[in-house]
């Protein structure tokens, strides 16, 4: 049976799009290839003529959705700067949707655990993020680009402090203290 042209790419961005979904939500671990096949509309047998393992699944569903983000951040800081970017990404509604969410805060100890070539792709990701956040840092004494990385693991940390506390009025607590921190470090490079 032909299928119309574009019909492989539209399925192989669908299967990424649920599998960053999944991961994000439920783990990597938890996430099975029938499930993300299932929600995605397509059978298990359609999984592998678009990748060769999970574990590609992961690289570059995951190495895609932080690119992405990296791009929103971006937005983000050209619509409303530094401080735009601390309020949202320390939120009660980041915190509420790790599906929809950052995918580093969602996955990281996860990702310690996949193979070298999956950990450089995140890695690269995430460094292109810090780079963007270092050009929003205001000049000044000092090495912007550790400032960032500084503010950046601020950010990832405490939202994951604050999931792990939710429902509990510490959660609040530690999205606003965590707020404060990365204003701190921002205020010292200004």
């Amino acid at each position: 049976m032909r299928y119309e042209k574009g019909r492989k790419d539209a399925s192989r961005r669908r299967i990424l799009e649920v599998a960053a979904e999944r991961f994000r939500s439920d783990g990597i671990a938890a996430s099975g290839l029938a499930g993300i096949m299932g929600e995605a509309g397509l059978t298990n047998g359609a999984f592998y003529p678009h990748f060769k393992s999970k574990g590609e699944l992961v690289r570059e569903s995951v190495g895609g959705t932080i690119a992405a983000q990296s791009d929103q951040l971006r937005e983000r800081l050209d619509a409303g700067g530094l401080e735009a970017v601390i309020e949202a990404y320390l939120s009660p509604k980041h915190r509420d949707d790790p599906a929809n969410g950052c995918a580093a805060a969602a996955l990281l100890p996860e990702l310690a655990r996949e193979p070298i070539k999956t950990r450089r792709v995140c890695a690269d990701r995430l460094e292109a993020t810090v780079r963007t956040l270092a050009e929003a840092l205001p000049p000044g004494a000092g090495d912007r680009d550790a400032a960032a990385l500084g503010i950046y693991a601020t950010l990832i940390g405490a939202l994951q402090l604050a999931r792990a506390a939710k429902g509990t009025p510490l959660s609040d607590r530690i999205l606003a203290a965590g707020a404060a921190a990365a204003r701190t470090l921002v205020a010292r490079r200004g």
